[in-house]
């Protein structure tokens, strides 16, 4: 999403910044529905398992562009600016875990 929308990024750098976290709370939805789904148990454990699998990964792609591609920045600036957002996947995917559970 964030290459389909970088023209945004250039000229309105605050749309910019509230469509990403939109659309990754959206993907998180869809994709934690549709992964928990067919599950028997384990729901909260299966929640943060997927959860840190999704996170890592975002984190993996994101820092070969921005730690050491074109957009170069520290860890500590990456994880401020852009890598804390990645905890909506734990946070989405545990939250059905729990609903799931207690239901």
């Amino acid at each position: 999403m964030a290459f389909a929308i970088y023209p945004i990024r250039e000229n309105n750098y605050p749309l910019f910044e509230t469509i990403m976290p939109v659309t990754l709370t959206l993907c998180a939805v869809i994709f934690a529905v549709l992964y928990m789904k067919d599950l028997d148990g384990s729901y909260v454990a299966e929640g943060l398992k997927i959860g840190i699998v999704w996170f890592l990964i975002s984190l993996i792609i994101d820092l070969f562009m921005f730690m050491w591609g074109p957009m170069k920045m520290s860890f500590g600036d990456y994880m401020m600016d852009i890598g804390l957002t990645y905890l909506i996947f734990p946070i989405v995917t545990v939250g059905f875990g729990v609903i799931l559970w207690k239901k």
